[in-house]
């Protein structure tokens, strides 16, 4: 059989089942860290519940995938996850989802673990939604997701640290109403609602305009270019107002 006969043959087993995400449809990948809980829980033993250094590794892991190649208008991560949401007009690779999802897990996977320089790993899905509402709710959901595991992280620790087992501290935690939550943390001298925001709403990046000082080498005089730039906020808008935030980053469409 000749080479190109061959390689068609075999191709269709590759990409036999390939499926793509149909125009009109919006995608949004969510990459997730794989055994994480053991990686910074025993391996690396970050501190509990939140640790700034891990967060930091986060977020360049977000900044290195806002910038890898695709058209994203918004990323968004909060504890070992991070959601990023599609230009409507992205087109790389026909939209396959596999493709998608093998580059977003390779590259967050390479990313992450030069910074920790251990090696760590994440998988990828694609999120295909029909409306910008579809989206909004999307994020919203990751948004409440981090606020509710907030809560239940910084009860559960400190549970744990004063000496209830992982059973005991998730059992009490699972029987407490969203009020008593509140008042075991304010019993260990903890406002919930002045913790920081990042750790109650995760951490969203996206693009924003400037203008830089330039010099127009044919009149010979300076000139206001204008770029765009990257920037983290660690003080995201909740409830409705971060549903116009989204809607206004989809709107954008980089």
């Amino acid at each position: 059989m000749k080479f190109d006969e061959l390689d068609a043959k075999m191709r269709i087993f590759e990409t036999a089942h390939d499926a793509c995400v149909l125009p009109g449809l919006y995608m949004v990948a969510r990459v997730d860290g794989r055994n994480f809980t053991r990686l910074t829980k025993e391996v690396h033993q970050f501190e509990a519940p939140f640790d700034e250094r891990f967060r930091d590794m986060m977020i360049g892991t977000a900044e290195h995938l806002m910038t890898c190649g695709f058209r994203l208008l918004y990323g968004y991560t909060q504890s070992d996850e991070i959601s990023l949401l599609f230009s409507p007009d992205e087109k790389s690779f026909g939209r396959k989802i596999r493709k998608l999802n093998s580059i977003l897990a390779g590259e967050a996977s390479a990313k992450f673990s030069a910074l920790l320089q251990y090696p760590a790993s994440f998988d990828c899905r694609i999120a295909e939604l029909p409306a910008i509402k579809d989206v909004v709710d999307y994020f919203r959901w990751r948004n409440e997701d981090a606020h509710r595991n907030a809560l239940n992280s910084h009860c559960y620790w400190i549970l744990r640290k004063s000496g209830k087992s992982v059973r005991s501290a998730t059992a009490e935690i699972e029987g407490m109403s969203v009020a008593q939550r509140n008042e075991l943390l304010l019993q260990h001298g903890i406002n919930f609602s002045r913790l920081p925001a990042w750790q109650k709403r995760g951490v969203g990046l996206y693009w924003e305009a400037f203008s830089k000082a330039a010099f127009n080498p044919k009149t010979g005089q300076k000139v206001a270019a204008a770029r765009r730039r990257l920037r983290t906020d660690m003080d995201l808008p909740v409830k409705e107002a971060y549903s116009s935030f989204i809607a206004l980053m989809l709107n954008s469409r980089g």
